[in-house]
């Protein structure tokens, strides 16, 4: 059974006031009171209520985070960057992988609420949760709108899909295949998308789009892929994800084709596991350190301030990373 305020205050031998004091670190303690208090906490390893402690009108110091698939690499190190930050200043994270499902989105926001969380920043794909615009806990968005109070932050997705067609123009592409995986039909990729096909109508590129979804296997995408370059024999490939992109350099490379030589490849997201790891890649880099504390920084001024107006939409620029298999 979990230990008391009570059984804290009669281990150190003084008040449970004296104890809540040493906790919140209000007031003056002295060191050895202090210490005395710390050292029963520790022994009887003693953790405050969170829900209790909302219940007196006090933060729980927890924040609820909801992204679609914790295991996608832009999204892990998004969500890296989220709780690093919000460690630094002072908060815990509940973190939920709501895999794209709008009843699993809902209930983790019933969770997050029951638990008192002081605010939630989630990276929804879901479209018309009502739940998002019932609740009156603070809420920033990533890259999605979710209502006239809950702000949004994206990079510039027009930009970054006007870049990557730029990219390979220069490399004097004729046919380029462009692949996106999007998680839903209305994605935020459809920007990078409409971007890109822009580009390629006014120069008179030949060009094909075809969508995988993000759920299909490893194995089936492969495949897509294969097939596809087989039947449309592009000289250049525009991903919306880096992932991708690196399966289709494989595949490229399985059927006989060198990049970027015989065909451009460019990529997007640009995290930095994957420049990391395949330095060669040309891909649009989103600013995902930026992107993080920016969210952090809208939340925590709504949660300290929650009639404060904030803007509905807030957009940060991308940039090319050059590598090496495109716009040579």
């Amino acid at each position: 059974m979990a230990a008391t305020l009570d059984e804290v205050a009669q281990r150190a031998g003084v008040s449970k006031t004296t104890v809540s004091r040493v906790i919140n670190n209000r007031g003056y303690i002295s060191t050895k009171t202090r210490n005395r208090v710390q050292a029963a906490i520790d022994e009887l390893n003693y953790h405050p209520n969170s829900v209790a402690r909302s219940l007196l009108g006090k933060s729980t110091q927890l924040i609820g985070i909801i992204f679609p698939n914790t295991s996608n690499v832009f999204y892990a190190e998004m969500i890296e960057h989220i709780e690093t930050r919000l460690f630094k200043r002072g908060y815990k994270t509940i973190l939920c992988n709501s895999f794209n499902d709008p009843q699993k989105e809902v209930e983790y926001l019933k969770m997050l609420q029951g638990n008192q969380v002081d605010g939630i920043i989630t990276g929804s794909l879901n479209e018309n949760i009502a739940e998002y615009r019932k609740l009156t806990l603070p809420i920033v968005s990533f890259d999605r709108y979710l209502g006239n109070r809950i702000p949004t932050v994206s990079s510039d997705n027009f930009e970054g899909g006007q870049l990557a067609a730029a990219a390979l123009i220069r490399g004097k592409v004729k046919r380029v295949l462009l692949i996106s995986t999007s998680l839903s039909e209305m994605s935020p990729t459809d920007d990078r998308i409409n971007a890109f096909a822009e580009k390629m109508e006014q120069q008179k590129i030949t060009y094909k789009q075809i969508n995988i979804p993000f759920q299909t296997s490893p194995t089936m995408k492969k495949m897509f892929i294969r097939d596809e370059i087989r039947e449309f024999q592009p000289d250049g490939v525009m991903a919306t994800d880096d992932a991708t992109a690196m399966l289709v350099r494989y595949q490229l490379e399985l059927l006989g084709k060198r990049v970027p030589q015989d065909v451009q490849v460019i990529g997007y997201d640009g995290t930095r596991f994957m420049q990391e790891a395949f330095p060669e890649l040309s891909t649009i880099v989103q600013p995902i350190p930026d992107i993080a504390e920016l969210l952090i920084e809208l939340l925590i001024e709504r949660i300290e301030d929650p009639e404060k107006e904030l803007g509905k939409q807030y957009t940060l620029p991308v940039a090319l990373y050059g590598g090496g298999t495109a716009g040579s």
